[in-house]
């Protein structure tokens, strides 16, 4: 039996719940599977006996479920002795243990891929099949990989965690996975970081939480009635969420008012201007080179170099993009279908629609490949383009 995905109450509570036990003295890996084993028996008990303080209940029960494991382990019998003079019920400690849970999660002697699979394990509260089709490889591998990661920071206590940029990374991969299987990992990753924006006092945490929902509020519109991807310029633009929009821009002002400027904040406002034309020929381009030009300052990022040029060619005119293109290497992502756009633009269509095709070779995901598949065979029959 798993725990329902939906199940709000268990999901929200259950990191507080590992954090406790962490900060009780439980080994990372040990308190994780207590936490979920307390989980499975909500589920079944909670629907005829519903708890009148969730936490208090998990606690209790997780911290039980701790010792019957550490009991079974022979070699931790001495250490058992020290837990079990613990106090079992106790109070339900209130510090930040979620929060530490994402910085243990996100700890820097991890890969980016186990750390964003552990904080959707114990932050997170998906199950490893729920991961496992999020990523779309067999349950058994994302159970090894879960597993390592644990491993990996089991000695790691809490208060000794990895750093705020490489936690705000994680929750940004996660939503970049987007929606696969039966878990929507884009509105998982807004839900975890409107969490730790709560505990936490970074304007770059509200840069990363406005930036994720000015994208979200796009995605109604970015795929078509017949599935196929629609680009941002051929949009519908009626059906943005204008109230996730509002939201990010609320949080992008009340971050840039920091004066603490960082690469999500500047990406909002990109994502924020895109979100405050309400037609393509609105969109004020030369205010979206001066962000790109702040944030490649802050990242020197060869993908951020290519996003400036295709800005420029709409700010400048297409041969102005082609120009600052040829300052990004031809590997980067991506890059072939934003020489094709440029060379589109430019009226070069014979040339867009090879880089078409080659970008189309390239792309990561079937959506992708299919939309650029299409502009090729779009530019391939215009007269002149062979």
């Amino acid at each position: 039996m798993t725990v329902a995905p939906d199940d709000a109450v268990l999901r929200e509570v259950a990191p507080a719940v590992l954090g406790v036990l962490v900060r009780r003295g439980a080994d990372f890996a040990t308190a994780e599977d207590a936490v979920q084993e307390a989980l499975i028996e909500a589920v079944v008990r909670w629907k005829s006996e519903p708890p009148t303080d969730a936490k208090a209940w998990l606690v209790t029960v997780a911290w039980r479920k701790f010792l019957d494991l550490t009991r079974s382990d022979v070699a931790r019998r001495g250490r058992e002795e020290r837990l079990l003079a613990e106090p079992e019920a106790g109070p339900t400690e209130s510090a930040d243990d979620t929060l530490a849970l994402y910085f243990l999660c996100a700890h820097p002697s991890l890969t980016h891929t186990s750390a964003v699979a552990l904080t959707l394990r114990a932050v997170g509260g998906l199950t490893t099949r729920q991961i496992a089709a999020a990523y779309l490889v067999p349950e058994s591998t994302m159970a090894q990989r879960i597993s390592r990661a644990k491993r990996t920071v089991a000695d790691v206590r809490l208060g000794q965690p990895g750093d705020l940029p490489t936690v705000l990374l994680t929750l940004y991969l996660v939503f970049n996975e987007g929606h696969s299987g039966d878990v929507d990992l884009a509105a998982e990753a807004i839900r975890l970081t409107r969490q730790l924006a709560a505990v936490t006092d970074d304007p770059e945490v509200g840069g990363l939480l406005a930036l994720m929902l000015l994208h979200h509020a796009r995605r109604d519109a970015r795929i078509g009635a017949d599935g196929r991807l629609v680009p941002l310029a051929k949009q519908d633009r009626t059906r943005w969420r204008t109230d996730l929009i509002a939201e990010g821009v609320d949080l992008l002002q009340a971050a840039l008012i920091r004066d603490a400027l960082g690469p999500y904040q500047a990406q909002a406002a990109i994502a924020a201007l895109h979100a405050d034309a309400h037609t393509v020929a609105e969109t004020d381009w030369v205010q979206i080179v001066e962000w790109y030009d702040e944030l490649l300052a802050l990242t020197d990022s060869p993908v951020v170099r290519l996003n400036r040029a295709v800005a420029i060619g709409q700010a400048d005119g297409p041969r102005a993009g082609l120009a600052a293109l040829d300052d990004v290497e031809n590997t980067v992502p991506r890059y072939a279908a934003a020489a094709a756009f440029l060379h589109e633009q430019d009226g070069d269509m014979a040339t867009a629609a090879t880089l078409y095709a080659e970008a189309a070779a390239a792309a990561q995901n079937l959506a992708e490949r299919d939309h650029l598949t299409r502009e090729a065979a779009r530019l391939r029959q215009l007269p002149g383009s062979r």
